[in-house]
């Protein structure tokens, strides 16, 4: 366990959130900004105004301890009450509460209003796995615009498997009924909760993956001595540089014509001649040629400016598959996208 530096005792508890939010920038802070209410705002930006000088020690103590305890969010106590209780204390009640209805599942007084409240390719992804005269019960307890929506989202046999089930349906028992209330329930509204919850390691994962290397490094070997467990997570979902070698040519191609000329050479400069290879060969020859003469031009560069070109390209392919222009693979999961 890495101890506190000296530094440290000089900084209020409000002063050391001011210096790990202005650690952590605007776009790794954006969203711990607006969980504040405008008197939260106001107070830590005025602190922040009058901070001074941070010594790196005290930056470095407070990401890393904030990454512990962002990381071992799962040994607090949660539950809907405790949690309706602090988005009322630091959200608009509106959004607190759309918040929690999300958090809870679709709104609805009955199982089959909250049904008729969920996206149509969602249930329909849910209900492919069940017994087609199950299904049958269900569309028949669903608004009809809806039911009509999810039918059409299910494989086309499956669905006039369903149809004629219906057809055929005669009243069922209300035990039965109960039954598949009870089972949706448990199964599909707990599972849709559960997948609209974002693991905290993911976002410690996106932080990482925005600092430079050196502090990047130093932090997860920090990590590793502190919480081993969270720092081997942290890493298996961090995309790097080297995983871009993953991707497929088409969006190698997008990347290279969206980057900046610069950056791009500085990153290929201290690339691996695998990962040059793979970049140039997905330009021209001509602007190949080029990008070479422009590496060999620079002379000798920092190993760091290397490396934060580096981060830029991975942050530039990300953007671009948010945007949806490219899919980057996961190389941790052979199947798995990560969108």
């Amino acid at each position: 366990m890495t101890t506190e530096p000296p530094e440290l005792k000089r900084y209020s508890g409000p002063q050391r959130a001011a210096a790990l939010l202005l650690a952590l920038g605007a776009d790794n802070g954006s969203t711990l900004w607006e969980q504040m209410s405008v008197e939260e705002i106001k107070e830590l930006s005025t602190i922040m105004a009058q901070l001074g000088s941070v010594p790196a020690a005290v930056v470095e103590h407070l990401l890393l301890q904030f990454s512990t305890e962002v990381s071992t969010i799962s040994s607090l106590h949660g539950s809907y009450e405790t949690t309706e209780r602090l988005l009322q204390d630091v959200l608009a009640p509106d959004r607190a509460k759309q918040i929690m209805e999300d958090i809870r599942g679709p709104s609805g007084r009955t199982m089959w209003d909250k049904l008729s409240n969920v996206s149509e390719a969602v249930l329909a992804s849910y209900l492919r796995g069940e017994y087609p005269q199950t299904v049958a019960v269900i569309m028949t307890k669903l608004k009809s615009e809806h039911a009509a929506r999810v039918m059409a989202a299910l494989p086309r046999d499956f669905a006039i498997d369903v149809i004629q089930r219906m057809l055929r349906m005669e009243p069922v028992q209300k035990e039965i009924v109960g039954e598949i209330e009870e089972t949706l329930r448990n199964e599909f509204m707990s599972n849709l909760s559960r997948s609209q919850r974002r693991d905290p390691h993911e976002l410690m994962a996106e932080l990482f993956n925005a600092l430079d290397r050196s502090t990047e490094e130093a932090m997860l070997t920090a990590l590793d001595n502190r919480a081993p467990d969270s720092a081997e997570r942290i890493r298996a979902l961090m995309f790097t540089f080297e995983d871009l070698g993953n991707l497929l040519p088409p969006a190698i191609a997008t990347v290279v014509k969206n980057a900046d000329k610069r950056m791009m050479a500085l990153a290929l400069k201290g690339a691996p001649e695998a990962m040059r290879t793979l970049f140039l060969g997905a330009m021209t020859e001509r602007a190949a040629k080029m990008m070479r003469e422009d590496m060999a031009s620079m002379g000798p560069v920092r190993a760091r400016e290397c490396e934060e070109a580096q981060s830029q390209l991975v942050r530039l392919a990300k953007s671009l598959a948010d945007r949806g222009e490219i899919v980057l693979v996961d190389p941790k999961n052979d199947e798995a996208m990560i969108y």
